[in-house]
């Protein structure tokens, strides 16, 4: 008996467990992950085709709604003549048939029955050994459908058609894919129009730079640039100070920048104030850089006579990095010792710096300690400090009561590790000895007290210091201001000093390198023990 147009055949058999994925009354929600690991993989037609056998049919409540109302009716999910027409191309015998219902049925098609036609015309050509004959008006009238009514295709479903188009084969410079990308780039989301940057020049692009929290990762080359294309008066105190801050903060020894700090000191001498000169000259002393600038010590001096008794505590800072620099000015100290200020500094530097002035000093009892413990980036950073090993090595080397750790001599300055000699070079233990030299020391010239041998005083110290990574300028090779400042005054003192660079004690694997590293570094100076304790 004929079968009346329009009507269906007989229903297939449903494939059976494993052939295929989950049925149309199973819940899926397409992954466009597992779609685009296919893409990626299939090396072949047939690998493509094998592929589509594995992707689950589509959902319309899955692909979102389109101009053509793709809402479930009241009945149900398979309730209806739109989800009885997925049914029927599920079960299409033939990509003839896939075509027929599409093409007979306008009023009753979803967005949704393309990817199912799709992906069913991969199956119907993966599944058999001997796939049936397709023409290609049948290919290029389902391609025309899915062009026509592509755009009105949400996001999603393009996306789903996109993927079973490049595993069934379709040519990516075709209509059809050609159509379904046009249609994807539409659904993009605008992109937001660039914020427009206010144009910024010279001291204005410094300034900003500056007062970024994260400038530390630009180039500093940003910085010379900046400032080089400034016009004089766009460097304004505010911006030099910035600079200076900045330079003294991240260690960072750039001689080009602190030229230009210490020209524009000079040149603004009559302009500036003491409050701010401390704050442009702190990179200096930080950084243990003394600029080539002729009159930079000049002008500081007439700033320090000028404003002495203005700002007591500004000088005081001046005067500190002047010492870090070994610059101290002897005439301007006239100047600045003055009851106005007096109960603010400690002269300990100026009694080791310039052992020859004569003029007016602070009275004992109100002088202050300038290292009196570890400095603060030591506390800071204990946890990569190399003091525990080196202390460890120590106790195992020479004995708990030959040694003192962070210990802080007369008249204030806190050692690393203290080692208490006698006169033919025997580490002697501590608890029997005054570990302390006599203060203030004896007159000498300057220089001479670091480099006598241990063998010319029956009771000489030796202090091991550590020179850890962050003790230098970020270029590794300058000691900074406060380290050398504080090395200097203990040798001044008399101390025997035994450096201990990071880069040596970075190479030392384990504790047994270690301790044979410190044995070397002993016996170098001469220095001799018993037994190894511990």
């Amino acid at each position: 008996m004929r079968r009346p147009r329009g009507e269906p055949g007989p229903r297939a058999p449903r494939p059976t467990e494993g052939a295929t994925c989950a049925g149309p009354g199973e819940p899926w929600s397409p992954s466009p992950n597992s779609m685009l690991r296919l893409l990626l993989s299939a090396q072949a037609s047939a690998a493509r085709l094998s592929g589509l056998l594995l992707l689950p049919p589509v959902q319309p409540c899955c692909l979102g709604p389109s101009k053509w109302g793709d809402q479930p009716p009241a009945g149900g999910l398979h309730a209806g003549p739109v989800q009885g027409l997925q049914r029927l191309l599920e079960q299409a015998r033939s990509p003839g048939e896939l075509l027929r219902w599409l093409g007979q049925n306008p009023t009753k098609v979803r967005a949704h029955h393309y990817p199912v036609a799709l992906r069913r015309l991969g199956q119907l050509l993966g599944s058999q050994p001997r796939p049936p004959p397709v023409e290609q008006a049948t290919l290029q009238d389902l391609s025309q459908l899915i062009i026509r009514n592509c755009p009105s295709f949400d996001i999603h479903t393009i996306h789903v058609c996109l993927h079973l188009a490049v595993l069934l084969g379709f040519p990516s410079d075709g209509p059809l894919m050609c159509a379904l990308e046009q249609e994807r780039r539409f659904r993009l989301p605008p992109k937001p129009p660039p914020t427009l940057q206010p144009v910024l020049h010279g001291g204005q692009r410094l300034e900003a730079a500056l007062s970024c929290p994260h400038f530390l990762r630009r180039p500093r080359q940003h910085l010379i640039r900046s400032l080089a294309e400034a016009r004089p008066e766009e460097l304004t105190p505010h911006v030099m100070v910035l600079l200076a801050q900045h330079l003294a903060r991240h260690r960072l020894r750039e001689p080009q920048l602190l030229e230009a700090i210490a020209h524009f000191l000079v040149v603004q001498e009559a302009q500036l104030s003491s409050k701010v000169v401390q704050k442009l000259v702190l990179p200096f002393g930080r950084l243990n850089y003394l600029p080539l600038e002729q009159q930079f010590m000049p002008c500081l001096e007439r700033i320090l006579a000028r404003e002495a008794g203005v700002a007591p505590l500004a000088t005081v800072n001046i005067l500190m990095s002047l010492c870090q620099l070994r610059c101290l000015p002897f005439r301007a100290l006239h100047f600045v010792f003055s009851p106005g200020f007096i109960n603010h500094i400690s002269d300990t530097a100026v009694e080791l710096e310039l052992p020859g002035y004569r003029g007016p000093r602070l009275p004992r009892r109100q002088q202050v300690p300038i290292f009196p413990q570890p400095l603060i980036t030591d506390r800071a950073r204990c946890k990569y400090s190399h003091k525990d090993i080196v202390a460890e090595g120590l106790r195992q080397l020479l004995g708990e009561e030959k040694y003192r750790q962070d210990l802080t001599v007369p008249p204030g300055y806190c050692t690393d590790f203290l080692l208490c000699v006698s006169s033919s070079g025997a580490v002697l233990p501590v608890r029997t000895q005054d570990p302390f030299l006599p203060y203030p020391p004896r007159s000498c010239p300057q220089g001479q007290a670091a480099s006598q041998s241990t063998t010319h005083d029956p009771a000489q110290r030796v202090v091991l210091m550590l020179r850890e990574r962050w003790h230098f300028c970020r270029d590794g090779q300058v000691l900074l201001g406060s380290r050398a400042l504080r090395e200097r005054h203990l040798g001044l003192m008399g101390y025997q000093l035994l450096p201990l660079p990071f880069e040596e004690l970075e190479s030392q694997r384990g504790l047994p390198q270690l301790k044979s590293y410190l044995r070397q570094k002993l016996q170098a100076l001469g220095l001799r023990w018993g037994p190894e304790g511990g």
